[in-house]
């Protein structure tokens, strides 16, 4: 099974994480290690101080996605003002995870923001010119994020360094942003 969106594959999401692991050895020495040896695991674990639920998951084991735990992936990310769920696409996992990993952390991520409705994407839009029309959060193709132990500056390093799809730093807001879309990055 190979996934293919805006051209990106996941075998080509494993050759940015394993071309991540050798460019940023140096700093990030442990960089997505389950990937290098034998046996591929990937696990998440975000929790959401909107709803107080809490995932701690593996979600793919030796090549392929887990059904349940990507059911349990879209019930977590689903836009909690309206309840609304869409499926997840696990590239933007992928891409959490992997940056998660760079940063040597056992601290869960906080989930700040998953998929929105295009009512509530609206609706933030209204109050927010950082606010996307066509923002890939309706697409379920990003997520907002926080780390307590770890600084806006680092969470964005690490997940560009990924190289996997669009990273926005939010230092005002203190969260960043990762979404599986085009390669690029914004913020200050």
């Amino acid at each position: 099974m190979t996934l293919m969106t805006n051209g990106i594959t996941r075998r080509g999401i494993l050759g940015a994480f394993a071309a991540t692991t050798v460019a940023a050895a140096p700093t990030y020495s442990k960089a997505f290690g389950l990937l290098r040896g034998a046996g591929d695991v990937r696990s998440i674990s975000m929790y959401s101080g909107r709803t107080g639920e809490k995932i701690n998951m593996i979600y793919w084991i030796e090549g392929d996605y887990i059904k349940e735990s990507a059911k349990e992936i879209n019930h977590f990310m689903r836009d909690w003002r309206t309840d609304g769920t869409k499926s997840i696409d696990l590239r933007t996992i992928d891409i959490i995870a992997a940056a998660h990993n760079l940063m040597d952390t056992d601290e869960p991520y906080m989930l700040l923001s998953g998929y929105r409705s295009p009512k509530t994407n609206a609706m933030l839009r209204s109050k927010s010119r950082g606010v996307a029309k066509n923002s890939l959060h309706m697409q379920g193709q990003a997520a907002d994020l926080r780390m307590k132990s770890r600084s806006v500056n680092q969470m964005f390093r690490a997940a560009k360094a990924c190289n996997g799809g669009g990273v926005g730093k939010y230092s005002g807001s203190n969260f960043v942003h990762m979404d599986c879309g085009v390669v690029r990055s914004w913020g200050s």
